[in-house]
């Protein structure tokens, strides 16, 4: 079933990291959204050897129980938030942030996929890199933080058109749907440092809307 209460008033996040990174990689963010009155979690998983699917199965459990969530999820990880709505479109949720997610496909994965070891650094979660995910249930409010500071590896496998975090072109993440789209000025990994993205990310949780009033947005 949707969230017991209205989003506005939901103070539990989980987060989830990228792929090839850790759960610490979200340290910073979930100390800087407590400090906002969120109550974060970070949620680990295996993004090569697990694989999408199992994440969001993993994801799902966790939300499940307790008291109702939102997600915030970084790169890959925001595409296995929405797969995990896809698998369960009732599942109790709050709000979706995602942070510089390929929600339309990944042209540095796509530029990676073309060399034969390729199987090895995305394992299981190649399919989703390649393809994006850009439907999920309409209750759900699902926002986008995209970066455009062009310092990162995926810049050396993939050909981006216009602004870029260095790893996921900004039009990468924007489709319809999204209840707002921000860019700020970090790199792809800059955002888990930044202090405005997560100013904006609890902007976003609280009031569905990120605060365009701000500096970058």
């Amino acid at each position: 079933m949707p969230a017991s209460r209205p989003a506005d008033s939901i103070r539990r996040v989980i987060l989830l990291h990228g792929i090839w990174m850790v759960g610490a990689t979200m340290r910073p963010l979930a100390k800087r959204l407590r400090a906002q009155g969120f109550v974060p979690e970070i949620l680990g998983y295996r993004s090569i050897t697990g694989g999408v699917d199992s994440a969001a199965r993993r994801l799902l459990a966790r939300l499940r129980v307790g008291d109702p969530a939102h997600v915030v999820g970084h790169s890959l990880g925001g595409l296995v938030a929405l797969r995990a709505l896809q698998a369960d479109p009732d599942v109790p949720v709050g709000r979706v942030l995602c942070l510089g997610s390929p929600l339309c496909g990944s042209g540095a994965a796509a530029g990676l996929a073309r060399h034969r070891l390729s199987a090895a650094w995305f394992g299981r979660s190649r399919d989703v890199l390649l393809e994006g995910c850009t439907a999920w249930p309409e209750r759900v409010e699902v926002g986008v933080i995209a970066g455009d500071a062009p310092y990162g590896l995926g810049r050396f496998f993939g050909r981006f058109e216009g602004e870029h975090d260095g790893t996921v072109a900004v039009e990468e993440t924007r489709c319809p749907g999204l209840a707002d789209h921000l860019v700020v000025h970090a790199s792809h990994m800059g955002m888990l440092l930044s202090a405005q993205v997560a100013a904006q990310a609890g902007q976003f949780l609280g009031a569905g809307r990120f605060d365009d009033s701000r500096p970058g947005a």
